[in-house]
């Protein structure tokens, strides 16, 4: 197989339209790239207004979409990359992970940043993820 033949792009339904030019994810392989995911939802509202936690629930809300789309499951995330406006939030989205992820512990990094792509986000997560084989 030539690696161009290996490169999918997913648009996933459900997930508001890119910013720019990237794509939701990329799979090459049997792995993942899941681009930054905002707490917008399909028509690009934001969801969870100035609330970190609620803001994380739609987050994952979509990387649910994400994982749904390729046949995955939280169980199959390797890595996610947190970034936040205000580091302190960590403490609020924690226990959201925990609901999504149950007993499954993702690599991860925490990042805080100065502002993201718009004013009103206060939260965006990366992804890497494992796809499972079909048997």
């Amino acid at each position: 197989m030539s690696q161009s033949s290996q490169r999918q792009e997913f648009k996933v339904p459900g997930l508001a339209a890119a910013l720019s030019h990237y794509t939701d994810a990329v799979r090459f392989g049997d792995i993942l790239f899941v681009s930054g995911l905002t707490a917008h939802d399909s028509v690009g509202s934001l969801v969870g207004g100035d609330d970190a936690a609620s803001q994380t629930r739609q987050v994952l809300s979509n990387l649910k979409l994400v994982l749904d789309a390729v046949g995955a499951t939280f169980d199959d995330v390797l890595k996610v990359t947190v970034f936040l406006t205000n580091v302190d939030d960590r403490a609020a989205i924690n226990p959201v992970r925990q609901e999504f992820f149950g007993a499954a512990r993702p690599a991860s990094t925490l990042i805080e940043v100065s502002r993201l792509a718009l004013p009103e986000m206060k939260v965006e997560i990366e992804a890497v993820v494992g796809i499972p084989t079909k048997t």
